[in-house]
């Protein structure tokens, strides 16, 4: 099972993006699990993930977070136009090739 966290700034729309990947991953046989968390409570949940997404709207935190992470996770900012299109698909995509790429899967 793949752990992805999602941090967002507000966290209405994320709801139905969180959505969408998980179909998608039913659709591509994965097993995931997708939390989505504000950005200021990042630290409680170090350990608990192992790929990090940040929401468009919660850029300006990335380089915090990646100092909080020390390295330990792929970390990277949703592409803004599969967010605004709240494309499940491509979102899911970019979350499994960074966790195969930097866990050398």
């Amino acid at each position: 099972m793949i752990k992805i966290l999602l941090i967002t700034a507000g966290g209405m729309s994320t709801s139905l993006l969180v959505t969408k990947m998980k179909i998608e991953a039913q659709n591509q046989g994965v097993k995931v699990d997708i939390i989505t968390e504000r950005e200021k409570n990042i630290e409680g949940l170090i350990g608990k993930f192992d790929v990090l997404l940040l929401g468009p709207e919660a850029h300006g935190a990335l380089n915090t977070i990646e100092e909080l992470c020390h390295g330990q996770y792929p970390i990277t900012v949703i592409d803004i136009k599969d967010y605004g299109m709240m494309n499940g698909k491509n979102v899911l995509n970019t979350a499994l090739k960074m966790y195969n790429e930097f866990y050398k899967l």
